[in-house]
């Protein structure tokens, strides 16, 4: 039945394969893993989770937008390049995208979904002149028979590309978040946070009831009849329930006064202890998603929080713990995919020196390196993670 599974995905059941790994033939048989549940896939909760939740779309695009502004540096163990055909290519990816425009798709597809695919536009045997996101709802991984991904399929509607991995070096650069239970995905902020998502969206929905409702709680309309019935007739029940509707319902209507005919009384009905507490559990679910994130509650405005002293320390530590570790990963990929296509030897990183939150932290690091009187000129660049000065002045 495993078997049958890939065959069906892919295609290829009888395509003659090289194990790469023992492990090889025993992962990736297991089924997609990409949706738990009803309403956990991609789509679903970018729609409830970004593009209907202000608490998770000003969370991805907080880390998007300064992961995307985060300069960064190429270079080698010889030297720091000023200019490169790479550095050119990112500046300028494609017609339609800058650099900010294009990391800020790149890493909010990764935060919305746990993954990211980049389409390499390039000859045969000539480096990209071109990049791409696709987008990660679209993309699906093809398994080969040993369990490693021999191409990826790209689908619009009834339309799909197919992407080959059999050249030396792939066309799609598939950067993914770690995922305990899923072989080729990621797992993304976004599923962590999908019970939040849901319990801060259905909060938002009671509240806008409630301001539909004339911003109050409901009441009872008691029948006191003058015969001790205390009961109304069809007709009678109709009508009130009608001029109910008509007249009480909605926040046009409020504060209209309600006429009651006799042997009719209207007892209000106060806030239960539970409805007090409603915004409390809003609140904690709006911390629970910038948790997921890893977005300190206080960037976001979210009443509550007392882990940080100040904002500027809670911004230092969205980017020491968030953005930096994003950036470095997404870049290193970045590197080690386009530096197959020149055979060099390339390793580009964030260009921490210019981030203007860890400054205080840079200028600590500076300080104390420039008194070390026991490191040499050499030992000292090499700790700030720059290349040698003798190789440099050579050049």
């Amino acid at each position: 039945m495993a078997f049958d599974f890939f065959k069906r995905r892919s295609g290829e059941a009888n395509t003659a394969e090289t194990k790469a790994s023992a492990t090889g033939p025993v992962i990736a048989y297991h089924g997609a893993g990409r949706v738990a549940w009803s309403a956990r896939d991609t789509v679903s909760l970018t729609r409830s989770g970004f593009a209907g939740n202000p608490v998770g779309f000003r969370a991805v695009k907080l880390i998007a937008e300064a992961a995307a502004a985060v300069p960064l540096v190429l270079q080698n163990s010889e030297q720091r390049f000023e200019t490169h055909t790479f550095l050119q290519l990112l500046a300028a990816p494609n017609a339609a995208q800058g650099r900010v425009e294009f990391f800020e798709a790149l890493f909010g597809q990764l935060l919305l979904s746990g993954d990211t695919y980049l389409e390499a536009v390039a000859s045969e045997t000539d480096a990209p002149f071109e990049l791409h996101v696709l987008r990660s709802d679209r993309m699906k991984v093809v398994p080969g028979a040993d369990g490693w991904p021999i191409a990826y399929e790209y689908a619009v509607g009834t339309r799909k590309h197919r992407f080959d991995l059999s050249r030396d070096v792939a066309p799609i650069c598939h950067i993914k978040s770690f995922h305990p239970q899923d072989d080729h995905y990621g797992l993304s902020p976004m599923q962590a946070a999908a019970t939040a998502l849901d319990v801060h969206n259905s909060a938002s929905r009671w509240s806008k009831a409630l301001l539909d409702n004339a911003a109050r709680p409901s009441g009872a309309i008691v029948v006191k009849g003058t015969d001790g019935s205390g009961t109304l007739g069809e007709e009678q029940f109709r009508r009130l329930q009608d001029e109910m509707e008509a007249y009480h319902q909605g926040a046009k209507n409020a504060g209209r006064p309600m006429l009651l005919e006799g042997g009719l009384d209207w007892k209000p009905m106060g806030f239960s202890p539970s409805d007090m507490e409603f915004q409390k559990t809003k609140e904690s679910a709006a911390r629970e998603i910038a948790i997921a994130f890893g977005v300190p509650p206080m960037l976001l405005g979210i009443p509550g929080d007392a882990t940080y002293a100040n904002y500027q320390e809670a911004n230092r530590a969205f980017y020491r713990q968030v953005v930096v570790p994003l950036a470095g990963k997404v870049a290193g990929k970045i590197g080690d995919w386009l530096a197959g296509y020149t055979g060099e030897v390339l390793d580009l990183k964030p260009d921490l020196d210019q981030v203007a939150a860890l400054a205080s932290e840079r200028d600590a690091q500076w300080s104390r390196v420039a008194g070390a009187d026991f490191l040499s000129v050499e030992e000292k660049r090499a700790l700030l993670g720059l290349p040698p000065l003798s190789v440099e002045a050579d050049g």
